[in-house]
């Protein structure tokens, strides 16, 4: 006579082993989601990513960058970036017509210095910028590349203006 286990027991077995896997393996799956702060490194792939964007929009940020909004386009108001922010104390620089460094004044939003604003574009292109953040400098190229920690605001200047050949020169990319 061969003995094995009935339906009800097999059941039991199931629903603990779900219970198990449900309560322990949430957690890692709820902490893992979470969005990484926005930094100079990381702030066009996070924007991306984001279920904010919806291919294309604007980053705005005010207070000495410590508080950000993003609009998903031109049509749409600004809403509160509820994700955590590291950012404070960031400068924008440009280059003028000249290829002269120029530190972006963006104006004021809801009272306040406006820090950054940043444009994310259809073709997964987005402004071009130089970022200072205390003494770090950081290049987020319109195209292509990704983000890159850069010595000094002067040789941030040469690889904007190395891209912007390239790009003038499209067949240097294919």
């Amino acid at each position: 006579m061969h003995k094995g286990f009935t339906l009800i027991e097999l059941l039991i077995v199931i629903i603990i082993i779900s219970l198990v896997y449900f309560l322990g393996f949430s957690n890692i799956e709820k902490s893992s989601a979470k969005a990484k702060a926005l930094t100079p490194l990381n702030l066009k792939s996070n924007i991306m990513k984001s279920e904010l964007f919806l291919g294309e929009g604007t980053l705005l940020c005010i207070d000495e960058c410590r508080s950000c909004y993003f609009r998903k386009d031109v049509n749409n108001p600004f809403e509160v970036y509820e994700n955590r922010i590291d950012l404070y104390k960031t400068e924008a620089y440009t280059l003028d017509a000249q290829d002269n460094l120029l530190k972006m004044d963006y104006g004021r939003y809801q009272d306040e210095k406006v820090c950054l604003v940043l444009h994310f574009y259809p073709n997964e292109s987005s402004t071009q910028i130089i970022l200072k953040q205390q003494d770090d400098v950081y290049f987020l190229p319109a195209f292509f590349d990704d983000a890159q920690k850069i010595d000094s605001l002067e040789e941030a200047k040469a690889l904007w203006l190395k891209n912007n050949r390239l790009v003038k020169n499209s067949g240097d990319f294919y």
